[in-house]
């Protein structure tokens, strides 16, 4: 198929870097290994296993294998070429990991992990093969042609980035980038046993408080307003935008559900509900439905303004105690498989989008 600009080339990336940060979390306590880097290898069958570790290994490579192969083929690469170069990227950096994890005590690297990622990226690529075989590349590339503007794959990547954002506790719905926190405790951290130690103040305990209700209301249309906006930046203000809207709406539904249920339970599901909520949506869907026929830039210069306003509300929110329990159910270890995957995504989603739209903002117009 002819060479085309993919969206799929800075998944893969990201999403690469995104293993790198699950295999090697959390960092610290790096140690001498007392045995050859390569002697994982050379190991029987592993004593103690899961059916979980079996699948989450397998599974964990598959969007990576998929991601490369994908960008491989739309960038006119034969379909050989796209097997071997997904088959080697994923052999490459599971073996890498592996070997790292020699350093990492709680960490213990193994041979049967490295086949099942060498797996699942095959399998991955091997599906992208099937879709493209069935014609599913092609397609994709009319649609993208007919919905979104030249030069759009960052765009595209930010959006399909959206829901993964999402999954990470956010202390509103839809309310992503809250780092103010974690950035005063680094820079406390930098300034200790200095001059300048006092200068950032550690959290009032007494700021612990329910979001109001205002608030909420606002994070969350501000929330739904971001990934239409941003869609908006790249799509010509025809019909396909109500498309996107919807897309926006059910997405960010089913994700912030599934979150929910990942940190309460299943019979908790709908518990990110409040009042504010429904009405939150509401505005958020006829604000993104009145702003249809908006041009491009225009869009661009009116998502910088709704992700800076977000970015400040969520930032700004005090301290939910259920959203700090949740958050310590991720972080002590109960998703530590999908920390790295979907807390940095959480953090820094909107900055991401910010830097996009202001080069969107100054671009100029182009056909659709």
């Amino acid at each position: 198929m002819p060479a085309h600009r993919s969206s799929l080339v800075p998944l893969a990336l990201l999403y690469a870097a995104l293993i790198v940060y699950a295999s090697l979390y959390p960092f610290g306590d790096w140690v001498t290994p007392h045995q050859p880097l390569w002697a994982f290898m050379l190991e029987p069958w592993p004593r103690w296993w899961t059916g979980f570790d079996l699948i989450s290994n397998l599974l964990g490579y598959l969007p990576l294998g998929m991601a490369v192969a994908g960008a491989a083929l739309r960038g006119g690469r034969s379909r050989g070429w796209a097997l071997g170069l997904a088959l080697g990227c994923g052999m490459l950096l599971s073996g890498a990991m592996e070997t790292l994890q020699n350093f990492l005590p709680q960490r213990v690297p193994s041979n049967l992990d490295w086949a099942l990622n060498a797996l699942g990226t095959a399998a991955g690529a091997l599906a992208m093969l099937a879709l493209q075989a069935m014609g599913a590349l092609g397609r994709w590339q009319a649609l993208r042609e007919r919905w979104f503007i030249e030069r759009s794959a960052g765009g595209l990547t930010l959006l399909l980035l959206w829901p993964s954002a999402l999954l990470f506790p956010t202390p509103a719905p839809l309310g992503v980038g809250q780092v103010a926190d974690r950035v005063d405790d680094l820079v406390a951290r930098a300034l200790q046993g200095s001059a300048l130690e006092g200068w950032i103040q550690a959290p009032v305990a007494s700021a612990v408080a329910k979001l109001p209700a205002v608030t909420e209301l606002v994070v969350v249309a501000l929330g739904l307003l971001a990934p239409c906006l941003l869609a908006f930046s790249i799509s010509p203000p025809r019909w396909p935008r109500l498309v996107l809207v919807a897309g926006a709406l059910a997405l960010g539904f089913a994700t912030t559900t599934l979150s929910t249920a990942l940190s309460y339970g299943p019979q908790h599901a709908l518990a990110w509900i409040t009042p504010a909520t429904p009405v939150g949506l509401t505005v958020g869907t006829a604000i993104a439905l009145a702003l249809i026929p908006v041009p491009t830039r225009a869009a661009a210069a009116l998502g910088l303004v709704a992700i800076t306003a977000l970015a400040g509300f969520v930032n700004d929110a005090p301290a939910d105690p259920y959203y700090a329990q949740s958050l310590a159910a991720w972080e002590q270890g109960r998703f530590i498989r999908f920390h790295g995957l979907a807390q940095w995504v959480g953090w820094l989603w909107p900055y991401a989008v910010l830097v996009y739209l202001i080069g969107r903002a100054a671009a100029r117009e182009r056909a659709p």
